[in-house]
């Protein structure tokens, strides 16, 4: 039986981190770079948001097929239900995050940008939606914060409290 997750859901997890703290970043410091740079800020974070949709759904489709290794020592049911809301949320959360920030985009019913190219918008803005949507959006970015950090915290917990083997079954494989 194998003990870590496979290279391609380790790479996976680590991108989406990446992806994660650029599209974080990309909306958090925007105010500090000049108005005439915010249009690359924002393609900046909307592409990240689209690699983290298409990365999320893969992760998914890839641990439906794949599932995790086991814990060893074996955790409390209790704990392993945990683990699996804790995750469920995670990946709700990041799929859902940028499908909402598309949506919304999509409503200005302007054009924006993507990987450096133009994405399809609606005819006529429909700011309605696009307010809404732009609630949603934020409440759960700043959610994503503190899921973030219990999901780290999680990780950090079992690796030097319990002492299992959770943290490192999504650690790269040493190489020689």
């Amino acid at each position: 039986m194998r003990d870590k997750y496979s290279g391609l859901q380790i790479g996976i997890h680590w991108l989406v981190f990446l992806l994660v703290i650029i599209a974080y970043c990309a909306m958090e410091f925007r105010g500090y770079f000049p108005r005439s740079a915010r249009p690359v800020i924002n393609m900046v974070h909307v592409s990240c948001g689209i690699s983290i949709l298409v990365l999320m759904v893969a992760r998914l489709l890839i641990r439906l097929k794949r599932p995790a290794p086991p814990i060893v020592p074996k955790p409390k049911p209790m704990m392993t239900g945990m683990a699996h809301l804790g995750h469920l949320a995670i990946y709700l959360l990041f799929i859902a995050l940028p499908v909402i920030g598309l949506v919304m985009m999509y409503n200005r019913g302007n054009p924006w940008f993507a990987f450096g190219l133009t994405m399809p918008h609606a005819a006529e803005s429909n700011f309605e939606i696009v307010d809404m949507m732009k609630e949603y959006h934020i409440l759960l970015a700043n959610i994503g914060y503190w899921l973030i950090g219990l999901h780290a915290l999680a990780a950090l917990a079992h690796h030097y409290v319990w002492k299992d083997n959770t943290l490192l079954r999504m650690m790269p494989r040493k190489r020689g």
